[in-house]
């Protein structure tokens, strides 16, 4: 007898088939051979119908009602649009001659009435992007004329398609994918594509067609046991290791996090893969023990979360990576070896040795040849060369140096340096750790992911749970139509993968990512900028700032005084007026003080003095934000503002008055020097303005920030550098305490101030400002003090750090918009929602692949800050 092998169904089955891969092994062989009356097992068929008359959805509706009385249909659709019928029935109990003749008797006329001679061909589509994409042309070609079953696969691009060949052909197949908006070609076609012809012998009787068919049935898939095949029994052994071994670290995860009371993204992900592994080992276990049983497991959808999970962590770890790029540059500025010298008692160079930096101990002689790096801090005792220290100062010129920093660039010539800081003590050093405690310390806009993450994972495995019962209970009650239940799958099964999709999907890794990569990519995008933040409380603190207090001499001057005059109001000579001020002033480390030391110096010089002996001054004294007093000899000497002379009973005359006055409009500070309680001379002192300062506080009031000046200074002086440069409040004659206190009263008017200082007079204040700044040319005192150092000592990185800190906290905000985005739209969908409207639903392993998106999107986002830059640039001539 002959027997045809057909290698695929001819049954419409669209929506389940998007579940199963396009090239399925085959589902069915049909042998020509009588049937027995039992109808048990037999395989049921599907006919399209073209039906007339059909005017609304109810005409539809009572078609597939009538239809749905006859024993032997199992499935009607009908559609309401264009009249299209597809009916799913079992031959033996019923014909498609007698559900033909139902149709019409209920009044609709039956149009088409086609044979059922079935071909086959394969098309190439092109232009799929996606799985919404091949849904779509599958729908065009299972709507068109005579197509009886269409498989549409998104990575092989291709179709296979089967339709009637008396109502179509390939070129109207091909029409219909072009009219959907994709391109389409033919591979292959032909009624015998699938089928093979044999001719077998010594069949006598439907035992011996049963035997042959259960036989070639059951070797599609060569089974062991039962119904285990080989296929669930290899998918079983090749998922076992990656759930146990290559998922270790979730278990891992998990344990401790249980331990600790709490709940993070390894509980989540073990449950969800748990869940599908341990119920694809019951579906083994009953398949290996039953002969009727047919289960689908879901091991690959263990191993396939796992390995996207796993995947989406080690792209995660390279884009975090890049996070701290800046501080890896600031790190590779140290060289890794130097020359350290050894000299003889005459100073002679005994020995050279190349030693790695990590052991040149301070005092050590270090040896830095033209084109090499400075390995730590020192003092230059031999020879001269420019050194380029634009990676650190921030200035691109090379510098002919006496005292040079670690990792700057030596241009020319040879130099002999004496370490004065070693190790973790030299400036680069400072920098980098600063840099490092700034990226681990938590911002305080964190708190609001630690707060979400406390309730998250519980909250979504309740919703996971809810998700199973809200579709295996309705499933089980018949509340859902059957056909919503992809074939090869149960009720159970279904819920168990939306569930699983719901735990999966809901993950709590980006939400913790958004402050830290932000902080991170921030802090180091600024230290390679010259502005150094420690940390995310000051870039949270300095973003709300709307007041700046910038100190005067140091700050919003060069912060180098010098005499431009000095006059005498008694007897004393010039010399001697000269000799006591100096002695008064040696132990001062006021830059004023200096500069009337060196000017002092100069003129004693330049009248011909001799002797180089200056006299110590006893009794030395220092009153803040006034001068110093000392006993030079047997005469008491001050040198000071008019506040220390009213304050120690020194009359100022009138003269003197007028000095001051006329210095004061020319914005010179006086410096007046009393001796034995007269004055008898002083010295006009100037401070030349930055030629940044005016442009950087006019930025500041177009940011919507106002500026204001404080200072010990007097108040003409102050007031004439306020001017000049466009300050319109100023508080002058202010001791370092007073300064602290114009901060409390600022912030005490609800006022979020920053404090810009260098001194170790500006402390105070830069401890009591919300954000404190400091100079980097300025004191250690000062820098440890503040919040915020700006390393070039340049104005315009105060309104670099404002406006870094705003866009950083800006990107943290968008961070949460992303990861809780992912969230409230993934987890409906993982749950079904669109499902029983739209037939789209989110596998676990597609899940798996959200979630690590969410996260990878979050450090791409926060990476953009890379991208920064200044928004003020201010050349200095």
């Amino acid at each position: 007898m002959s027997l045809i092998i057909q290698n695929s169904k001819m049954e419409v089955n669209g929506r389940d088939d998007l579940k199963a891969p396009l090239l399925q092994p085959p589902d069915g062989v049909a042998i020509a051979v009588p049937r027995e009356k039992d109808h048990r097992g037999e395989k049921v068929k599907t006919i399209k119908f073209k039906i007339g008359n059909i005017k609304c959805s109810s005409c539809a509706t009572s078609i597939e009602s009538v239809l749905g009385e006859l024993n032997g249909v199992e499935k009607t659709t009908v559609s309401p649009l264009d009249g299209h019928a597809a009916i799913s029935y079992i031959p033996g109990l019923v014909t498609a001659q007698k559900i033909k003749e139902t149709i019409e008797d209920a009044g609709f006329p039956v149009d088409d009435f086609p044979e059922q001679e079935i071909s086959v061909c394969r098309l190439r589509i092109k232009g799929m992007a996606c799985t919404s994409c091949s849904e779509s042309v599958e729908r065009a070609l299972l709507m068109a004329k005579g197509v009886k079953k269409a498989v549409v696969g998104l990575a092989l691009e291709e179709a296979k398609v089967h339709f009637d060949s008396n109502l179509t052909d390939t070129d109207h197949i091909i029409e219909a994918v072009e009219d959907a908006g994709f391109g389409a070609e033919l591979v292959s076609s032909g009624n015998d594509l699938n089928k093979v012809h044999l001719k077998i012998e010594e069949i006598n009787s439907i035992e011996d067609a049963t035997n042959v068919q259960t036989f070639l049935e059951s070797s599609r898939e060569y089974r062991i046991q039962n119904m285990l095949s080989i296929g669930m029994f290899l998918r079983w052994i090749l998922c076992t290791p990656v759930q146990f071994m290559v998922g270790r670290r979730f278990y891992v995860g998990s344990y401790h996090a249980l331990r600790r009371k709490s709940a993070n993204m390894d509980v989540l992900v073990a449950l969800g893969t748990n869940a599908a592994y341990f119920y694809s080992v019951y579906i083994v276990i009953k398949a290996m023990t039953s002969k009727k049983f047919e289960g689908q497991d879901f091991f690959e959808t263990s191993a396939m979360l796992i390995s996207f999970i796993l995947l989406g962590k080690y792209l995660e770890v390279l884009a975090k990576g890049k996070t701290s790029d800046a501080l890896a540059k600031l790190t590779e500025l140290s060289p890794d070896t130097a020359y350290l010298l050894t000299r003889d008692s005459n100073g002679n160079v005994v020995s050279e040795m190349e030693i790695v930096t990590e052991l040149i101990q301070r005092n050590d002689i270090i040896k830095i040849v033209p084109g090499a790096k400075v390995p730590v801090d020192g003092i230059v005792i031999d020879g001269q060369s420019h050194v380029n220290e634009s990676m650190i100062t921030g200035e691109a010129r090379p510098l002919l140096k006496d005292l040079v920093i670690g990792g700057t660039m030596n241009e020319n010539g040879c130099l002999l340096v004496k370490a004065t800081h070693v190790g973790s003590e030299t400036a680069l050093s400072q920098i980098v750790q600063l840099v490092e405690a700034a990226q681990l310390a938590r911002a305080p806009v964190q708190k609001l992911a630690d707060q979400i993450s406390k309730f998250f994972v519980p909250t979504v495995v309740i919703a996971a749970f809810v998700t199973w019962l809200g579709w295996f209970i309705p499933g089980e009650a018949g509340l859902y139509p059957r056909h919503w239940i992809p074939k090869a799958m149960d009720g159970f099964e279904l819920a168990l993968q939306f569930g699983i999709s719901v735990l999966v999907v809901a993950c709590p890794c980006a939400l913790g990512l958004a402050t830290p990569t932000a902080v991170m990519v921030a802090t180091g995008k600024g230290a390679s900028q010259g502005v150094l933040i420690k940390g995310g409380d000051a870039l949270e603190k300095a973003y709300k700032v709307k007041t700046v207090v910038f100190d005067k001499t140091g700050t919003l001057t060069v912060g180098k005084p010098v005499v431009v005059s000095a006059v005498l109001f008694s007897s004393f000579s010039m010399e001697e007026f000269c000799d006591m001020a100096t002695a008064a002033e040696a132990n001062s480390e006021h830059p004023i003080a200096k500069a009337v030391v060196e000017h002092a110096k100069r003129i004693r010089q330049k009248i011909g003095s001799s002797t180089e002996h200056v006299a110590e001054a006893k009794d030395f004294e220092v009153h803040t934000g006034a001068g110093v007093s000392g006993k030079v000899g047997e005469k008491m000497v001050l040198v000071g503002n008019k506040r220390l002379m009213q304050a120690s009973n020194v009359t100022v005359g009138t003269e003197v008055e007028n000095y001051i006055s006329e210095n004061e409009r020319l914005a010179r500070t006086c410096v007046l020097v009393s001796i034995d309680g007269k004055i008898a001379g002083a010295f006009a002192v100037t401070d030349p303005v930055k030629p940044e300062a005016e442009r950087v506080i006019s930025f500041l009031h177009s940011m919507g920030i106002s500026a204001i000046m404080v200072t010990g200074d007097n108040w003409a002086t102050a007031a004439a550098i306020a001017k000049e440069v466009g300050i319109k409040k100023v508080f002058a004659e202010t001791d370092p305490m007073g300064k602290a206190d114009r901060i409390k009263d600022l912030q005490g008017k609800g006022m979020t101030v920053a404090m810009v200082g260098d001194g170790i007079n500006d402390s105070p204040a830069l401890v009591a400002a919300d954000v404190g700044m400091a100079i980097g040319a300025g004191t250690d005192v000062a820098i440890e003090a503040a919040d915020i150092v700006l390393i070039k000592s340049n104005l315009e990185d105060v309104v670099t750090a404002i406006d870094l800190s705003r866009k950083t906290i800006l990107r943290i905000r968008l961070n949460y918009v992303w990861a809780l985005g992912y969230n409230i739209l993934g987890m409906p969908i993982a749950a079904g929602i669109l499902y029983p409207f739209t037939g789209i639903r989110l596998p676990p392993w597609l899940a798996g692949a959200c979630m690590a998106a969410s996260s990878i999107s979050v450090v791409c986002s926060s990476l953009l800050l890379q991208s920064y830059k200044k928004p003020l640039h201010v050349t200095n001539s």
